[in-house]
């Protein structure tokens, strides 16, 4: 029988080969030439980008995890994790280096190396909240140490994040105050938030037309088709065009200059269109899958550091993947959040797969300790190293 370390492997394999596939296809043009054959998606970048997902899955699948929390001073990567999110965001915003892409400075350029920094504060925030709820968990029931003080740094690079990329921020705002209250926080601290949320949203709303446009095409679409609400009504038009089977792989026609964004945000909807309500079904399971088998590893993690972290891993998969497909199919205003392991981009993939490979990692750890006692060795949850 697998172990749930196992199968989240298979899982991520299964999402990546899909992705591959998919964005492929979607990226096929008119006019294109040749019709797309298995050896041009072999050679493409996502094939390339999937081998390093797996690689970077392999590589926190030999990470254990627990060596994190003791490591102290400048040793421990947390206050590195915390210094190196914040240049790299104000970078973003410097010429020559934070790259312009549809209006919205996201991403920098490093030579031949480009990544978007939320990506990396996306996941990094993860790390620092589950230290920080390690080492103070005496006092998570205080407002000040246990929910104010981690929140403060969070909402920092939130503002940060929010100028140029909204959801990704509500997304680190939501998993952060979930993985406060898991650890030990009290829920009406929590609740003090829903006053100042919403004037928050509402203000990084107000501030930019376009959030306004999405909004506005959101509460009604037919408004104006041809304008703020074409991109939701050509995702609607692909998802319903696809029936039960699809049109077939490769069959779809809204990748041909009708559905913007086809091989990121809007990836579900071509499987939709060419898969159908089955590939579509198949897509949501296997999601489904990964958060269960996340799951059963953090119930059975020891160390308190594990099961915050990989609450947070799950979470921040889970509502990502819940956002996309919402807004996809039209029930959440349109935003610039990625299907995980799916739509096109290699920072997106590598990262979300060595992350869960720290799923793995802690599948790992009982089997890891038993060897180790096996050998007449000190079981060790503080050595940050490859094992």
């Amino acid at each position: 029988m697998l172990r749930p370390g196992q199968a989240l492997t298979l899982i991520v394999l299964a999402l990546l080969t899909l992705g591959v596939v998919m964005v492929s296809s979607a990226a096929v043009t008119v006019g294109a030439g040749a019709p797309l054959s298995l050896a041009d998606v072999l050679r493409g970048r996502p094939a390339l980008f999937a081998l390093l997902a797996v690689m970077a899955m392999f590589a926190g699948s030999r990470v254990s995890v627990g060596g994190v929390y003791e490591r102290r001073g400048l040793s421990s990567p947390i206050p590195w994790i915390v210094i190196v999110s914040i240049v790299l965001l104000l970078l973003v915003h410097v010429p020559g280096i934070g790259r312009e892409v549809n209006g919205a400075r996201r991403w920098i350029d490093l030579g031949p190396i480009g990544f978007q920094p939320s990506e990396l504060v996306k996941w990094g925030v993860l790390l620092v909240i589950a230290w920080h709820t390690t080492r103070r968990a005496g006092s998570m029931g205080r407002l000040g140490s246990g929910f104010v003080a981690p929140l403060l740094l969070v909402s920092g690079m939130m503002v940060l994040i929010a100028t140029e990329d909204l959801g990704t921020a509500v997304l680190i705002g939501m998993v952060s105050v979930a993985m406060l209250l898991a650890a030990g926080a009290k829920l009406r601290y929590a609740l003090l938030l829903l006053p100042a949320a919403p004037l928050g949203f509402a203000a990084a709303v107000l501030a930019s037309p376009y959030r306004i446009a999405r909004l506005k095409a959101f509460l009604d679409p037919f408004q104006d088709p041809q304008g703020i609400g074409y991109h939701v009504l050509q995702s609607m038009s692909a998802v319903s065009g696809g029936g039960l089977a699809g049109r077939g792989l490769g069959g779809g026609v809204h990748k041909f200059g009708y559905l913007p964004e086809d091989t990121t945000d809007f990836i579900f909807a071509i499987v939709a269109e060419e898969l159908g309500f089955a590939g579509a079904t198949l897509v949501v399971c296997l999601y489904i899958a990964l958060m269960l088998c996340g799951y059963a590893i953090v119930q059975r993690c020891r160390h308190p550091f594990q099961r915050v972290l990989g609450l947070g891993i799950l979470l921040t998969i889970g509502l990502q993947a819940l956002i996309n497909m919402l807004v996809v199919t039209g029930l959440a205003p349109t935003k610039g959040i990625a299907l995980p392991l799916m739509s096109s981009g290699g920072t997106g993939w590598c990262l979300t797969a060595f992350c869960v490979g720290l799923l793995i990692s802690m599948d790992r750890e009982p089997a890891r300790a038993r060897s180790a006692k096996a050998r007449g060795a000190p079981e060790d949850l503080g050595t940050w190293a490859l094992s």
